[in-house]
């Protein structure tokens, strides 16, 4: 018997057939099951994720033509800032709480989160306030000062819409504060005992860096918000210039916390691709340490990188420098994990699957995103292309080459687990190369255009423009056709599709040490961990371990054997382990 084959029959509840299996009902009422739940985020994310691909596809046919000669400029204004919104906070952000609530309480042992229902209250804070940014479209004053929402103009322009936007962003940033706090809780006090820090997933490593991120930048936002409002709708000037206000203050208090939502966003897909490589090279992670603190660097440096967004706004030429070195050095983390993926992959057996393709994509479209990003870092350039598409390039290569990719891989990798069944590879692949034929054709030309001093968030733009914005426009309707296999795929797949078994890749990760889908409680004793959660391709990995003792405890580096020695304080107390 292999490791692997001893640690899933220790875990298997044998008396349970498909103990996994709920009544679709289940999935659309409040329900406390963290399973249920993180489902609950991924697919009321990727319909939000097609709404708001419908309004790109609506700018960019506006943008495939230099006149404005498909809608009125006014409703072009909307049309953009509800896209940002929607994938920024509809999308990207609550599908990594969605992956986070499935995976966490599966991968550290726990049958679900610390407060579920708790937990339960995050998620249906989503479809409302969704439904109100949807709705501030349909309003005759619908909001049009774009994502960042920034005043003055937001206060005179859209003013109903730009109520009703800001409930919305509101219920979204107390939604993330709430999940944050219940991974933080669950990682701290619900691993099963003897499960070191440096036994965890790195995917656990990176939402616990997310979480406390997103624990001490929202509150700002909601207070920038707040203040917003009041001056909307109660007549104060906290940013009205007219009355004495400072609008440079808001967009300090905005892009506190809306460039460490970049590291929100792709933060939890930076844990995801460090579980995708290694399963799929099968091989040890390349330097475990060093990622899982890279990401605890990333997460301290990007609250002190906000201002590189305003080096055009008058800011002292002291604090420019500041922010151009701080925003230069946060390079050197992410780098960390780029060349440890990269020596990872180095020599393994790398199976090319559609969730191996996506994570292989997303390190090299992440790597074009982070190349220019680090050009924006520096001042005099900066000023060059700010409000230009370069910037929109720039974005698009992180959030979209980055964290989308990143969901599709992570999709593909837990879909059997999730669903108990395989998808389709040959329309994964299809899907894969869709996506990053439609992904570089509409924002690679972008980066020529904002050198070419194009600027964004307009529907008019010179002749000279055209041809590079028709190549965008048709990159774009293959993004939005690159969605139908997938769709297709999953739905199919999920009805009728081969079944996985329990644990398809030979993972080792305590995700995959139960039956697929899960148990309601995830394990039916507690977890027998023998291995570290990368030990790909080591003899001791195979060595085996008597099953005869259920409370095991840890020893060892990351990459070494977990010997199961008696706990103490687990033995005496048998009830704890029912």
């Amino acid at each position: 018997m292999t490791q692997t084959q001893l640690q899933e029959t220790a875990n298997i509840p044998a008396h349970i057939e498909e103990p996994g299996i709920r009544k679709w009902q289940d999935y659309f009422g409040f329900n406390t099951d963290h399973k249920v739940i993180g489902i609950q985020y991924l697919v009321t994310t990727f319909i939000f994720y097609c709404i708001g691909g419908v309004l790109a596809d609506l700018v960019r046919t506006e943008l495939r033509t230099p006149e404005v000669d498909f809608v009125t400029p006014e409703v072009y204004n909307s049309l953009f800032t509800l896209h940002a919104t929607i994938m920024i906070f509809l999308w990207i952000v609550p599908a990594g709480a969605g992956f986070a609530n499935y995976l966490i309480p599966l991968m550290i042992g726990a049958k679900d989160m610390a407060f579920p229902r708790l937990n339960a209250v995050a998620f249906w804070m989503i479809p409302p306030a969704g439904l109100l940014l949807i709705a501030s479209l349909l309003v005759g004053d619908a909001p049009d000062a774009g994502w960042t929402s920034y005043p003055p103009l937001s206060l005179v322009t859209g003013q109903v819409g730009e109520g009703i936007w800001i409930i919305s962003v509101l219920l979204l940033g107390t939604s993330s504060i709430l999940g944050a706090i219940n991974f933080l809780v669950t990682m701290l006090k619900m691993r099963t005992p003897g499960l070191g820090f440096f036994q965890l997933p790195l995917f656990c490593w990176a939402m616990f860096a997310t979480s406390a991120l997103t624990l001490v930048s929202t509150p700002v936002l909601a207070a920038g918000l707040i203040l917003l409002a009041f001056d909307l709708i109660a007549g104060t000037t906290f940013f009205n210039p007219t009355g004495g206000g400072d609008p440079v203050v808001y967009q300090h208090m905005f892009w506190f916390y809306s460039h460490p939502a970049v590291y929100i966003m792709i933060l939890p897909f930076f844990g995801a691709i460090s579980e995708v490589i290694p399963v799929h090279s099968r091989k040890p992670i390349f330097g475990y340490k060093a990622i899982a603190y890279s990401s605890l660097a990333i997460s301290f440096l990007g609250l002190i990188v906000w201002a590189h967004h305003m080096f055009t706004s008058g800011i002292p030429g002291w604090l420019r420098m500041f922010f151009m070195i701080t925003t230069m050095i946060i390079a050197v983390p992410t780098g960390i994990k780029i060349f440890s993926w990269l020596a990872t992959m180095w020599g393994g057996k790398i199976q090319l699957n559609s969730a191996m393709l996506f994570a292989m994509g997303f390190v090299g479209t992440f790597v074009i995103g982070g190349i220019s990003g680090v050009m924006l870092a520096a001042v005099p350039f900066d000023i060059h292309v700010h409000d230009t598409y370069f910037v929109v390039a720039h974005l698009h290569y992180v959030l979209f080459g980055g964290s989308v990719l990143g969901i599709y891989a992570a999709i593909y990798h837990w879909f059997p687990k999730m669903t108990g069944r395989m998808l389709n590879e040959f329309w994964g692949k299809v899907h894969f190369a869709l996506t990053i034929v439609g992904l570089n054709m509409t924002f690679l030309p972008m980066h020529k255009l904002g050198m070419m001093g194009m600027n964004r968030r307009i529907a008019q733009y010179d002749p000279k423009f055209t041809f590079l914005n028709e190549i965008c426009t048709i990159g774009a309707y293959i993004l939005a056709v690159s969605t139908f296999p997938f769709i297709i795929n999953a739905i199919w797949s999920w009805l009728y599709g081969e079944k996985a078994g329990n644990n398809p890749w030979r993972a080792l990760t305590l995700e995959w040490m139960t039956t697929s889908p899960p148990a309601i409680e995830n394990f039916d004793k507690l977890p027998v961990l023998v291995t570290g959660p990368y030990d790909y391709g080591l003899e001791k990995a195979n060595e085996g371990v008597p099953l005869s003792d259920p409370n095991p405890v840890l020893s060892g580096g990351p990459n070494s054997v977990l010997r199961a020695e008696p706990n103490p304080a687990v033995a005496a107390n048998p009830e704890d382990r029912k």
